[in-house]
């Protein structure tokens, strides 16, 4: 089960995030995009580290918990901690899904289904565009 841990908001305007952001990284995060699968960067990362938000840099995800779903999309077992994201009911597209979001930021990430590997039956299914990546042993800049 994810520790839970004090979390501080980040609060920007649109203009702001879409300065900070590239053109996909803000259809994804900030206009709830999906980038096509297999294409983004993480998808294959099996590198030892820290997935954080792309967007505010706050930990979300680490590589003990990263698996491979076969669905084309970063998906993990559990996050970093309990309060790291929020889950939002989604029901777009006709479909009744649950949507992930950086609970820092608001920055959207992906969406969780209950199909994932034990200990926690969970799949949260994240876009790559909306993560960055520390990997072990190197200090974030």
């Amino acid at each position: 089960m994810a520790e839970t841990t004090q979390t501080r908001k980040v609060h920007k305007t649109e203009a702001e995030w879409r300065e900070l952001l590239t053109p996909e990284q803000f259809n994804v995060m900030r206009e709830g995009g999906t980038e096509r699968a297999f294409t983004g960067a993480l998808v294959n990362n099996h590198e030892d580290g820290i997935y954080h938000c792309g967007a505010c840099n706050a930990p979300l995800f680490t590589s003990d918990k990263k698996f491979d779903s076969g669905s084309g999309w970063p998906s993990f077992w559990n996050p970093v901690s309990a309060d790291a994201i929020e889950a939002v009911e989604d029901n777009s597209y006709g479909m009744k899904r649950i949507e992930v979001k950086c609970a820092t930021c608001g920055a959207h990430l992906g969406h969780v289904f209950p199909d994932g590997p034990t200990p926690t039956g969970l799949r949260y299914c994240i876009n790559s565009a909306s993560l960055g990546f520390e990997k072990q042993g190197t200090e974030k800049k």
